[in-house]
C-alpha cells in the first residue's frame, strides 16, 4: 500500500489517540501527550502532502512547524486561530514537540529497515 494511505490511516489513529488521552487523563500527562501527538499529526500531514520526503526531513518540517506555532504565541495569536494554535507560550512544549518528531522518525526509519531486511532475506 502507498505511503499516503498509511499516513492517512495513522492520522486517524493519532486524532483518536489524542481524543482518548484527553478523555482518559488530565493534567501533565494529557498536556505532554497532546503536544507530542500534535507534532505526530503534523508529520503525517507532511507525509500525505509530500510522500517522497525522507523521514528525517518530514520530521524536521513537523518539528519546525510546531516550534513556529509555539513561538508565534509570544507575539500573540489572533482570537480566531487560538482554538487551533493555542494562545500561551509554554517552553516545555518545545521538548514534547521534539519527542513527537523523534518518535515519527524512529518508527518510520525502523519500518523502512524492516522492509528492506525482508526484501534482502527473500531475495
Amino acid at each position: 500500500m502507498s505511503r499516503r494511505w498509511w499516513a492517512s490511516a495513522a492520522a486517524v489513529v493519532t486524532v483518536a489517540a489524542g481524543l482518548g488521552v484527553r478523555a482518559l487523563t488530565d493534567g501533565a500527562v494529557a498536556k505532554c501527550a497532546g503536544d507530542a501527538l500534535y507534532t505526530v499529526l503534523v508529520y503525517l500531514v507532511v507525509v500525505i502532502v509530500a510522500p517522497r520526503l525522507r523521514a528525517v526531513t518530514a520530521a524536521g518540517i513537523a518539528l519546525g512547524f510546531s516550534w513556529a506555532v509555539e513561538f508565534l504565541q509570544i507575539a500573540g495569536v489572533p482570537a480566531l486561530l487560538q482554538p487551533l494554535l493555542g494562545s500561551t507560550f509554554n517552553a516545555p512544549d518545545l521538548f514534547w514537540y521534539a519527542v513527537g518528531a523523534a518518535l515519527c522518525w524512529a518508527v518510520t526509519a525502523g519500518s523502512v529497515r524492516a522492509v528492506a531486511s525482508r526484501r534482502t532475506t527473500a531475495a
